[in-house]
């Protein structure tokens, strides 16, 4: 039955209940992850009368913790956004100080390169010129191997931080799905949400959003089902799938990222997305990859052209030049599902036809399919795979052997392996080839205004050393024959257009007459003062000829720089805006959750008010049931 002590004495335990929850709040005020607790007071049930119902009091009817679902979705959407992005930035950032540092760059290297040989063609037969040259190419090449060897070193750590990763993951997996199945245990048992429980579980999911993208789902139970990236299951209920790094099926060294499940480990990786593993994955994909394939394409471009020259000249002691650059071979890896015995040769057969990309060449209903692993899109080959006819594509040759079976393929990467192999073939000093293998000549007796350029030996494998003469029949015909006097060319004449024959190419400007004629013959070491074969080494290096004849190799590296270079400003400009989301989302969840001790102060003071209230009417039940007693002793 209702009356004034029962009342009081609800009063006074329902606000000193409220008074700890508040004492709770400011001993937590500096707690990271606490969220400010409410007590909920509902009144007893009332007691009839005849009067009408008369109120028994109050009593606690929760302990609620103050939080929104939505926000904290925002702060941990915009942290993982932030991670992936600053992860990004930082990876490519050591790309783009690596190859852009002023005065030691890749431009600058490649600059210092052919510097040394227009010095050299100033003065072709000078030791002191050649020499610089020599070393010039020496460092060009230690530069580059010093590239490749630092850009296998970011991968090497990028491997590291994913394994690092992926062990982080798993440990705040199984940290929730502990947390999940306690915080389940607790609310069967006395139907109050567990709030210390709860703070820790979404501290724990804040954590783990630093690591990959995360979304929750609610369960009956008071659990949260965690999903990572595109939306794979790595907590249901009270249990955490394991993540693990599963070798990449073509090479063993690049980690991938697996999920564990009943059926075995499936490959998550292109799934992944946000958070720290996300910016690494993309750091390997968008950074690091395509800088050392497009280095190695550098490396291909210098040295074919270096060595293309070399071949198509004479050296100092009057002998065609050798290679100038040694340089890696292409690269063909076997997937690990492999299960037939084929076999791939692969070569580089056109130098101005390929890319930096790579392909993967598959076997599938009885043929060989290319794609281009960078777009996707698939590649025509012509040819018939055999030595006598190989599959040409994309620059590349391909011979295929043995019996592979379907679905087998092979990675094939034309430019990775080519810098790690660079090195300078050349030994001495003289055995560069600074004259052309052919001289050209003006007979005296010619009317016309034509003048002859010097020869380019565009051929090497077809020069035939001979003396060849380019006669005029007539102003706007001509014809090249041999000593022995047979045609080996001829043609209409326009002035300023090649004219080639024999592996060899001049090029005749002017009005020749009817009857001018110009001779071309084979070099002497008496002609090693001739600095025409660097001319056209320099005319080559400023040349379209990499890249399906897009670029050349300066600007070839001038791509490469500055793609890593948007990537990185990108990447930074877009993790410095999300960092500012992400810390006004912080801010908003704080202005809900977080403890502010202006309002636990006057809470305070309210409860304590009411507590001292609720005192004095326990005294005044006292006062009043003493008098009754008195006044009946009394009668």
């Amino acid at each position: 039955m209702a009356d004034i002590l029962t009342t009081s004495v609800s009063g006074l335990l329902a606000f000193q209940q409220s008074l700890d929850v508040t004492s709770n709040n400011i001993a937590n005020s500096s707690t990271p992850g606490y969220s400010v607790e409410r007590a909920n007071l509902t009144p007893q049930p009332g007691q009839a009368s005849a009067g009408g119902y008369i109120g028994s009091g109050v009593r606690l009817a929760s302990i609620t913790r103050s939080y929104d679902e939505l926000l904290a979705q925002q702060v941990r959407g915009s942290q993982a956004s932030y991670s992936s992005l600053n992860t990004l930035a930082t990876q490519a950032a050591q790309i783009d100080n690596l190859l852009s540092a002023s005065g030691s760059g890749l431009t600058d290297g490649l600059q210092s390169f052919l510097n040394a040989v227009q010095s050299l063609s100033t003065s072709p037969t000078s030791t002191a010129s050649r020499q610089a040259l020599l070393s010039q190419a020496q460092g060009l090449a230690q530069q580059l191997n010093g590239y490749d060897a630092e850009i296998a070193q970011y991968s090497s750590n990028l491997a590291q931080h994913i394994q690092g990763d992926v062990t982080q993951i798993n440990s705040l997996a199984s940290g929730l799905a502990s947390l999940n199945n306690q915080i389940a245990r607790d609310l069967a048992g006395n139907g109050q949400a567990p709030n210390q429980l709860m703070d820790q579980r979404d501290q724990m999911l804040d954590t783990l959003s630093q690591y990959v993208s995360v979304s929750t789902a609610a369960e009956p139970n008071g659990m949260l089902d965690v999903y990572i990236g595109s939306g794979q299951a790595l907590v249901t209920g009270g249990t955490a799938q394991q993540l693990s790094t599963l070798p990449n099926t073509y090479d063993a060294s690049v980690l991938q990222v697996g999920l564990a499940s009943p059926g075995g480990t499936s490959d998550i990786t292109s799934e992944i997305s946000g958070g720290e593993l996300g910016g690494l994955l993309s750091a390997r994909t968008q950074v690091l990859a395509p800088a050392q394939n497009a280095l190695g394409l550098i490396s291909v471009g210098l040295a074919t052209l270096v060595n293309q020259a070399q071949q198509a000249g004479m050296d100092a002691t009057g002998a065609q030049g050798q290679p100038m650059f040694n340089l890696g071979d292409t690269v063909v890896r076997a997937a690990g599902t492999n299960t037939g015995s084929g076999t791939l040769t692969v070569a580089r057969a056109d130098v101005s036809a390929m890319t930096a990309d790579d392909y993967v060449l598959r076997y599938s209903g009885g043929s060989w399919q290319l794609k281009d692993t960078s777009s996707g899109q698939s590649i025509a080959m012509s040819g018939a795979g055999t030595s006598a006819s190989p599959f040409l594509a994309a620059g590349l040759s391909i011979v295929v052997g043995g019996a592979p079976a379907g679905g087998d393929s092979f990675l094939i990467q034309p430019t990775a392996g080519a810098t790690a192999g660079l090195s300078v073939a050349l030994t001495d000093p003289s055995q560069i080839a600074a004259a052309s293998l052919a001289q050209t000549g003006t007979s005296p007796g010619n009317a016309g205004t034509g003048v002859i350029s010097a020869a380019t030996i565009t051929d090497p494998s077809s020069w035939v050393p001979d003396t060849y003469t380019v006669s005029f029949t007539a102003a706007n015909s001509y014809q090249v024959t041999s000593s022995s006097g047979t045609t080996v060319a001829a043609g209409s004449f326009v002035a300023g257009q090649p004219i080639s024959f024999q592996g060899a190419q001049v090029v005749v400007s002017g009005a020749p007459a009817a009857g001018d004629s110009f001779t071309v013959r084979p070099s002497t070491a008496a002609d090693n003062g001739d600095n025409s074969n660097l001319g056209a080494l320099i005319n080559a290096f400023g040349a379209a000829n990499l890249a399906g004849g897009t670029t050349s190799l300066s600007g070839a590296a001038n791509n490469l720089i500055t793609r890593i270079g948007v990537v990185t400003q990108q990447a930074q400009a877009s993790a410095t805006a999300q960092q500012s989301v992400n810390q006004d989302a912080v801010t908003a969840r704080s202005n809900v959750s977080g403890v502010n001790l202006d309002a636990e102060a006057a809470k305070m003071l309210q409860f304590q008010h009411a507590y001292q209230a609720m005192a004095q009417m326990i005294q005044t039940s006292s006062n009043l049931f003493n008098s009754l007693i008195t006044a009946l002793r009394s009668g």
